[in-house]
């Protein structure tokens, strides 16, 4: 496949895998499976035949080969077994910190006054509990037959800790006490996928590899989206702070906050039908290119027959791992924003907990994830988490926030503060020069880093509004 294919030629690309893939199993995407499947069809009858993946195992009709486990159903060590060993090293360094999570939990419950104790111990649970979430998306995803929709779902599943701790900053919220918390954490969560994230991308992928080339399908929709994305976060702030207290005009500031509020509103409904657009340029009008480049990134991994050896999860431990997660997750949460504002009290400020904090531990499993991606030359699926990470934020996860306040009453608006919203369209713009050549290198990844590295300073010395956190 050639990577320098014309921006033209894509729809034709997936319509002509769309017109082969009729004749194609499913779940025959792999090499290897293609090769035993040849093997067994060798008299053009073997569409009955059982087939078979990597590992020998046979594969459940409508999933693909690489997530059949060969087992049904639950059992109880081999799900804590590979849980436990996850998709990577560091992401098994991070299920070390188990333990702390029923501590946490506890000091919730039994020594509510120990503020500081609290915040912390749930901060370091929320790594474990969150990277199960993201290993149970991740092994669900490895199931679908479709890469290009796989990816959508990993994606997805990496978001669900941003949702959640989202949606209980606005139930939680005494009037709009937490919205200044909730605007710095969309911000900081696109700011820590493409500034810090790719950044480490970048640099895992260079060391390793010197110089990584993408396909710059990938490149330029998701550049290009986040770019629209980011300008309809940014505009509603801009209007909001370039007329209120402006005497050359005739409103006055609650008019001007209420007027704000209004065209939030509407740019996140425009973002959710952008959203949904998205979707269908992944999984329907594009699935077939996308597919393919993401079907040749796998088989760049040198380690790639040992990662398809690895024991999988069932489609039952699946679910219960996702249960599991999603609970401990939810309980974490509330935690770690009930101690909010003791936090803020102690001298951190509402924007560095909001910006750097909070989305440091969002989406862990994602990151970790999108690294060992890099590291091993699959440059164009890192590129898709992260990317498609940030996207999603803009168009789904932020929407999602503004019109869920209106519901319940928060005035929860895009009048984010001007350098929030300064340093998402810097950071943007820096990202799209370095993806504009389609390859990327260690240099551009610590470019990347020190941005964000920038960003956080900054936002640790940015003190309080007097009145906009109500503590």
């Amino acid at each position: 496949m050639a990577r320098s294919r014309n921006s033209r030629d894509y729809p034709r690309a997936s319509r002509e895998y769309a017109n082969g893939r009729s004749s194609r199993d499913h779940g025959s995407s792999s090499r290897e499976y293609n090769e035993k499947r040849r093997e067994n069809n060798g008299n053009g009858r073997g569409a009955a035949l059982p087939q078979y993946n990597h590992a020998g195992h046979k594969v459940t009709k409508g999933m693909h080969p690489d997530g059949e486990s060969g087992r049904r159903g639950f059992n109880p060590l081999k799900f804590l077994v590979i849980s436990g060993r996850s998709s990577s090293t560091p992401s098994m360094l991070v299920n070390m910190l188990w333990p702390i999570v029923p501590i946490a939990i506890a000091l919730h419950f039994a020594k509510p006054k120990w503020h500081l104790a609290i915040f912390i111990t749930n901060y370091i649970a929320m790594l474990p509990a969150a990277n199960l979430l993201g290993f149970a998306g991740q092994e669900l995803s490895r199931k679908m037959p479709q890469k290009s929709i796989a990816v959508v779902v990993e994606t997805t599943f990496g978001s669900v800790v941003e949702i959640i701790l989202f949606m209980v900053l606005l139930k939680t919220s005494i009037g709009n006490s937490n919205v200044i918390v909730i605007q710095a954490a969309i911000l900081g969560s696109i700011l820590a996928n493409i500034l810090l994230c790719l950044g480490c991308c970048f640099i895992a992928g260079g060391m390793k590899n010197n110089v990584q080339k993408f396909h710059q399908a990938v490149s330029e929709s998701a550049n290009g989206l986040l770019l629209v994305a980011s300008m309809g976060l940014v505009l509603p702030a801009i209007f909001y702070k370039s007329l209120v207290n402006n005497e050359n005009f005739q409103s006055t500031p609650l008019g001007i906050e209420h007027s704000s509020l209004l065209i939030s509103r509407g740019v996140a409904i425009i973002s959710l039908v952008g959203y949904l657009i998205y979707l269908y340029y992944q999984t329907i009008s594009h699935d077939g290119l996308l597919h393919e480049i993401y079907e040749a990134d796998e088989h760049k991994d040198n380690d790639r027959h040992e990662e398809l050896a690895k024991p999988k999860l069932t489609l039952t431990e699946v679910l219960v791992a996702l249960v599991i997660s999603l609970a401990c997750v939810s309980l974490i949460a509330i935690s770690l924003v009930h101690e909010i504002h003791y936090i803020v009290e102690r001298g951190v400020s509402d924007a560095f907990i909001g910006l750097i904090l909070i989305p440091l531990i969002e989406k862990i499993a994602e990151h970790l994830l999108a690294i060992d991606e890099a590291y091993d030359d699959q440059i164009n699926m890192a590129l898709a988490h992260v990317m498609g990470a940030s996207i999603q934020t803009a168009l789904l996860n932020a929407p999602l926030v503004v019109l869920v306040g209106w519901g319940i009453g928060v005035d929860m608006s895009y009048a984010f503060s001007i350098f929030d919203s300064a340093a998402l369209v810097l950071a943007v713009l820096v990202v799209g020069s370095f993806l504009r050549d389609g390859q990327s290198n260690y240099l551009e990844g610590m470019l990347c880093v020190m941005t964000y590295i920038i960003i956080a300073i900054c936002a640790f010395f940015s003190p309080n509004p007097v009145l906009a956190s109500g503590h």
